[in-house]
Parts: C-alpha cells; structure tokens; sequence
C-alpha cells in the first residue's frame, strides 16, 4: 500500500513540474509515439469496460482516449500537476502515487499499464517492485504493460540532431549506451532516467512474477525519417508499415521506445 509520494529527484521533478507533458505527444516524434502506443494498447487490452490502472500516467494522455473507448480508468503520478490535469478528464479519476507502493487493492484491474514509471527508477530492484506491484493490483490473466526507452535513443537523437560531436553531449551519449544511466547537463537532453536495452525488459518482467512478456517497438526506425511531419498528416500508412515490422527482434534497439506486455499467472493470489 502507498506509504508516501515516489521520491523523484530534484532533476526529475523539476523537469515535470515545467508541463511539458500537457502538449509533449501532440506533434513530431510524440506524435508517433503516441499514436504507435494507442496502436499496440487497443491490440492488446481486454476489451472496454475493462478497468485500467495508468500508473505513471501523467496528465492523462492515454487516460483521454482510453476513457473515451469505454474504460473504466484510474490514473496514479507522482507530480501533483499530472494529477491535476488527469483528473479533469471526463471518466477518469486520479491520485498521487508511486509506482512501487500503489495504494491499490489486489485484483482490481483488468489491466495495469506503466508508461513512464521504469525510465526513472535506475535501480532494477526498484524496477522489478513496480512491476511486482502493477501484477499484483492486476486480476489473475490480466495485462501489465510496460513503457521503457532504448538503451540507443540518446545517440540516435544526438547523431540526427548533429550535436553528438559535442564532447560534453558525447560523454553523456555514450555513457548511456555503456550503463543505461541518463544523467543530462541541460533538460534539452532530457531529464535523469534509465535507458533499458532490449534484451533486459523481458527478464525484469519475469523477475515480477509476469513470464513470456512480448516486446514491441513503438517508433521504430520511423522516428528518424527527415519527413516524419508529412507522414504523420496521413498516418495510416506508417503505422501498417511499423506494425508489421513490431516484433522483429533484430530492429528492437532502433525504436525510441518499446512497449513491453505479459498476462498476470490464472493462478495468481492462490495458495
């Protein structure tokens, strides 16, 4: 149970508080991550009225379209601005929180997704417990989903955007590619976080209780086309073509981000 909001450092915090998560999925590589996660999402959750749990849910992005299916959604954050903003939503309800400690009964939701939580919490431990959690608030064969970000986003991103030759952005860039850990100099970089390689998610799920987890790539390599705008004002065409391409192992580590799936065991909670 919830004893106390998720500690996220002064960096982490002060990155969220500034709102950029109001507006940040509503064009450009958001775009496309948003649309790729509603894509993978509406495949793979229980049918509406399904009751969702959106931990880390932010201001309720995904809370907007999934209430909008038919959802029955509770978002929980640990930025008290997120909540806010979620909590307007028509259909949804929200609370302030933490991802390792839900103040959340057992076998309450159809399903439990996670689409932020794991990037700011390097420790795996920390990791496995919020997985943990989100089985455990999940019905036996109920769907947990999870959000990480390639451990290769920041050097595709700093090599398009030409500033990889930076020294000061290539030592950070490359020390994410040798540990995972983001520590950035400037929010233009993002904020503190982990960078998961692919290899490393389906071994956490399992550690949680949650085997035979199956990965998708959200972007792609999608989100390092030059003319992503134009492909993005008719999406339809993308998405078939990235939807096809979503399980192949051997283009996981190209995506920004994966989005991570596995059934909570039928025999879950039993003695």
């Amino acid at each position: 149970m919830c004893i106390g909001v998720m500690e996220l450092s002064p960096a982490v915090r002060a990155y969220y508080e500034r709102g950029g998560e109001v507006d940040r999925l509503a064009a450009g590589h958001g775009r496309l991550e948003f649309l790729r996660t509603q894509d993978v999402l509406r495949r793979v959750l229980p049918p509406p009225p399904a009751r969702v749990l959106d931990v880390g849910g932010a201001t309720g992005v995904h809370a907007r379209w999934l209430a909008a299916d038919g959802y029955g959604v509770r978002v929980v954050d640990p930025v008290p601005l997120h909540v806010a903003h979620a909590a307007s939503i028509p259909g949804v309800t929200a609370a302030v929180g933490d991802a390792r400690r839900l103040d959340e009964p057992g076998a309450a939701y159809d399903a439990v997704v996670l689409l932020g939580p794991l990037y700011h919490l390097p420790d795996r431990a920390e990791r496995v417990t919020a997985l943990r959690e989100a089985a455990r608030v999940a019905v036996p064969g109920g769907v947990v989903a999870a959000a990480t970000i390639s451990r290769f986003a920041g050097l595709y991103d700093t090599l398009v955007r030409g500033i990889y030759a930076d020294p000061d952005v290539r030592a950070i860039t490359d020390a994410d590619v040798a540990t995972g850990v983001h520590r950035p100099f400037v929010a233009d970089l993002f904020t503190d976080a982990y960078f998961h390689h692919p290899d490393e998610v389906p071994a956490e799920f399992a550690a949680a209780g949650l085997p035979g987890a199956a990965r998708y790539a959200v972007e792609g390599g999608a989100w390092l086309l030059a003319n992503l705008a134009d492909w993005l004002s008719e999406p339809a065409a993308l998405l078939a073509a990235l939807r096809s391409t979503e399980r192949d192992e051997s283009l996981l580590g190209i995506s920004s981000h994966l989005l991570t799936v596995a059934t909570t065991p039928l025999d879950q909670g039993l003695p």
